[in-house]
């Protein structure tokens, strides 16, 4: 199930008479005393709007405070402008505090953008004039804004039957205001931006797709699809193939359900041969978690469709690598499953052979993630890789220790510091955590190599303990780190900035960031 896109567009005309249905202004909040803690002035345009003001006679600012407007970040204020510019409404976003010396952070204006381009749903046409540095930061502001503006345009289709009069329409189509809408550089920014936020947006329709709609077997042949028509090559392993190539854990994890598991392989070659380089991305892609034997509780399990938002965001980066062509060459991985209870699950007890050989000791069938990953990690080992990055709603652990927004990270040093860059300049913010010994230690298992949790079932460092059994499927050549999404996947709570209610698309731009540094860098 497809979303409706938003189109972007760059113009150079003079804001205020831009023939738009709105037009999206920023705003800073009033500066406080220090002594009294007392507002000392008043709103503060930011630049960007300065002919939307001139229309107003000077009085824009003293207008939106007294409609409330404060300037803090993402928040939406509309005006009707009566004629006083060509568009009928004027909607001034927040930004925070003027920032000293410098334009408003990237991720401060990603936010705004998509904060306002949802509030004016039910626009058909919307432009941005938002502050543009016109220094060596303008790309990344740019790029910050354009992929805001087509995030916070983003609404699943959904299964509703009948019309909703209250579901206002999402903008068709955004124009942003620049000195010169020709400049090449400027134009490279939005075609990026488009491929980026079409990756970002194709895995929210996964993730935010029916589990009934998209089991294994679907799920691949959607992904298989896609990747095709992108011109990657496709390789997809059913239940026959996986059996004869040795995957036990792919195949244990999937044997409870009559849908069968899967393992898609999506290549991407660049001409020439790149930079000699080698990137796998791994996803894991359980399309729905019961928990098996060991089941979970009632209370949230719907949101277990979401269990497949590492698959979908390596799938859909995939889809944009096809389309940027990044100078290193890209391989997806993607492991699929649905953990079912029934009479052929696989239960605690069990001593699975995975693709790599090792044998694992099962404790927890809830812990079926890093079952599937293991093989997939393994397969993608064997295959050849220089880096390895692999993300996976994995456990509950990352949820409590770093939140709903940070993703964990765990791995090799250095490549764990290149995702935490990574995610603050893409506005996926990730924290590298440590994989200690004694975590290791309290996996051994009596009767197997490794136990799949801890032998005690202490669920201490729980999300550590997801790291480090993955890395005992990590050749030692291979510089590998492991993204927990379990909270940023997917976002249950009410929209904010360019995040709509359900699958949320992380780690994509991470992803696709990491792939740009290593064809660069190396």
């Amino acid at each position: 199930m497809t979303s409706p896109r938003t189109t972007l567009s760059l113009v150079d005309t003079d804001p205020a008479e831009l023939a738009v249905d709105a037009i999206v202004i920023g705003v800073h909040s009033q500066t406080t005393d220090q002594e009294s803690g007392s507002p000392a002035g008043a709103l503060l345009l930011a630049s960007g709007a300065e002919s939307i003001a001139a229309a107003f006679d000077g009085k824009l600012t003293e207008t939106l405070a007294l409609l409330g407007a404060t300037g803090g970040p993402g928040e939406v204020i509309k005006l009707a402008t009566l004629g006083t510019v060509t568009a009928p409404v004027v909607a001034a976003v927040g930004l925070g505090p003027e920032p000293s010396g410098a334009a408003p952070a990237p991720e401060t204006l990603r936010r705004a953008a998509g904060a306002a381009v949802r509030a004016l749903a039910g626009a058909a046409r919307v432009a941005l004039a938002l502050p543009l540095p016109d220094d060596a930061d303008a790309p990344a502001a740019l790029r910050a804004v354009s992929e805001g503006a087509l995030l916070g345009g983003y609404r699943f289709a959904g299964y509703k039957t009948k019309p909703q009069p209250a579901r206002r329409t999402p903008v068709a189509e955004v124009l942003v205001a620049v000195p010169d809408a020709a400049d090449a550089a400027a134009q490279a920014e939005v075609t990026r931006a488009q491929a980026v936020a079409g990756a970002v947006r194709t895995s929210r329709d996964w993730v935010n797709t029916a589990p009934n709609e998209l089991r294994p077997p679907s799920f691949a042949d959607a992904v298989a699809t896609a990747a095709r028509e992108a011109g990657l090559g496709v390789e997809v392993l059913d239940e026959a193939a996986l059996a004869a190539g040795g995957y036990g854990g792919i195949l244990a994890v999937g044997q409870g359900s009559e849908a069968p598991p899967r393992l898609v392989k999506l290549t991407y070659t660049p001409e020439g041969g790149g930079n000699g380089k080698r990137v796998a991305l791994v996803g894991k892609g359980i399309t729905f978690d019961t928990g098996g034997i060991s089941i979970k509780p009632a209370q949230g399990m719907w949101e277990m469709k979401s269990d497949m938002a590492g698959a979908a965001a390596v799938g859909a980066a995939m889809l944009a690598v096809a389309a940027l062509k990044p100078s290193v060459a890209v391989t997806g991985y993607l492991p699929m499953a649905e953990n079912m209870p029934s009479g052929t699950s696989y239960r605690p007890g069990d001593v699975i052979t995975m693709y790599s050989g090792k044998r694992v000791e099962v404790l927890n069938t809830d812990a079926e993630g890093r079952m599937i990953l293991a093989d997939a990690i393994a397969r993608a080992c064997e295959d050849g890789a220089d880096y390895l990055f692999e993300t996976s709603t994995l456990t509950g652990g990352q949820v409590i220790a770093l939140g709903k927004k940070i993703a964990g990270v765990m791995g090799t040093p250095e490549l764990c510091e290149r995702v935490r860059a990574a995610g603050d300049a893409t506005g996926e913010p990730a924290w590298p955590m440590p994989l200690p010994d004694d975590v290791r230690k309290g996996m051994d298992s009596d009767v197997a190599d490794i136990s799949q949790v801890n032998a005690a079932m202490d669920r201490a460092g729980h999300m550590l303990q997801g790291g480090v059994f993955l890395r005992e499927f990590v050749t030692d050549e291979v510089a590998w780190a492991h993204i927990d999404i379990a909270g940023p996947g997917y976002h249950s709570g009410e929209a904010t900035g360019y995040w709509t209610k359900g699958g949320t698309g992380v780690p994509v731009r991470t992803l696709l960031h990491l792939v740009d540094d290593v064809a660069a860098n190396g």
